[in-house]
């Protein structure tokens, strides 16, 4: 029987477009040689383009449009033509408060085949996940600026923690760790020089991982965490953190992973009464849009983490494989991975080893 599903599509900007367009190639083979699936989607043309146009990025009513949809496929935002904090602002910010995404789950795993950027540090040792809070902290938006243009202009950005919100995104990295079989969490703050909002994140996390005692808990300062990626990824499970720390640290984890282009992320509503959203961590990069060189195996994982959390589990593992087929033969690869091959010719080989598992 084929469960349809109802996916709002956003490319958005740059190789947002490129990629997604071979991330949806991806999934309607998936769905066609399984059988078991079929995507239903609405494409939005809502980026920079559009802004320039009507002066917005998306349609007032935005978020009437976007909610019957059970998931969102999302490419990337961002051109040089707008200042980053508009657009970023102007799109994907307002989908994740609004929808209450506030688990951003994304993986650090180094995939067979593929050469990370540590020296004897291979698939075993970089196979971790980070979990940030995705809808307060660092990026609450809260703040101003008064005396514009003169020499006592003074800016203020408020990070705001709340209890609700620090520990339900505790409580679901806590929750992850026992679904996947993993034995510890590590929290990330700054709580040496940051002594309210990150001690009391440390606080909250002690008392949540009181109702655990079957998973390891550790606290890290930030910039240890940092070095730790470098250095022991190996000792590493479930990275818990907020906005603007995950956010970072992720970024990093990319490139241990062996190029920004293959970290995939999954905006979560875990009570899945508003949609989830799924995207590349990467973004728009302009400098190769439209040359058909961008890496779309971020974007085509993105599908499959949004196929695992539509509860289609054995052809999002069949996708894992076809992609971890695709980096461990090392013959179709893009140049940010050391080959020669196109955004398409990846995306094909991945078809290629759907087929092939299929049969």
């Amino acid at each position: 029987m084929v469960t349809r599903y109802p996916v709002a599509v956003i490319p958005g900007d740059g190789i947002g477009v490129d990629v997604i367009r071979e991330g949806v190639r991806v999934l309607d083979l998936l769905g066609e040689t399984t059988a078991r699936f079929a995507l239903d989607y609405e494409w939005f043309d809502w980026g920079t383009a559009r802004y320039h146009q009507q002066g917005s990025y998306m349609p007032e009513d935005w978020q009437k449009i976007l909610e019957p949809f059970q998931a969102i496929y999302f490419g990337a935002v961002g051109w040089p033509s707008v200042p980053d904090h508009v657009s970023l602002w102007g799109l994907l910010l307002p989908i994740r408060k609004a929808f209450d995404q506030y688990a951003n789950v994304r993986p650090v795993r180094l995939l067979p085949g593929l050469h990370g950027r540590l020296v004897d540090k291979g698939p075993a040792d970089i196979d971790f996940v980070c979990v940030r809070e995705n809808t307060e902290g660092e990026y609450s938006g809260a703040g101003g600026r008064v005396h514009r243009g003169t020499a006592h202009e003074v800016a203020v950005q408020e990070i705001i923690f709340t209890r609700y919100a620090t520990e339900r995104i505790i409580r679901y990295a806590f929750d992850l760790a026992l679904d996947q079989g993993r034995s510890s969490v590590q929290s990330v703050t700054k709580s040496n020089a940051m002594q309210f909002s990150a001690v009391f994140w440390d606080e909250v996390f002690a008392e949540v991982a009181g109702s655990f005692p079957q998973i390891r808990n550790e606290r890290y300062l930030v910039d240890a965490m940092a070095a730790r990626f470098v250095t022991h990824p190996e000792s590493l499970d479930v990275v818990v953190a907020s906005n603007l720390f995950a956010d970072i640290l992720t970024d990093l984890g990319g490139a241990i992973q062996g190029s920004m282009g293959m970290p995939p992320s999954a905006n979560i509503n875990p009570t899945r009464r508003k949609p989830s959203l799924f995207e590349p961590v990467h973004g728009s990069a302009p400098d190769i849009a439209g040359k058909g060189i961008a890496n779309p195996l971020g974007t085509i994982w993105a599908g499959q983490m949004m196929l695992d959390f539509l509860g289609q589990k054995e052809p999002a593992a069949l996708l894992m494989q076809a992609i971890e087929g695709v980096t461990r033969d090392g013959q179709t690869l893009t140049p940010d991975l050391g080959g020669t091959s196109t955004t398409g010719e990846v995306a094909g080989a991945v078809c290629d080893h759907i087929r092939r598992l299929v049969k």
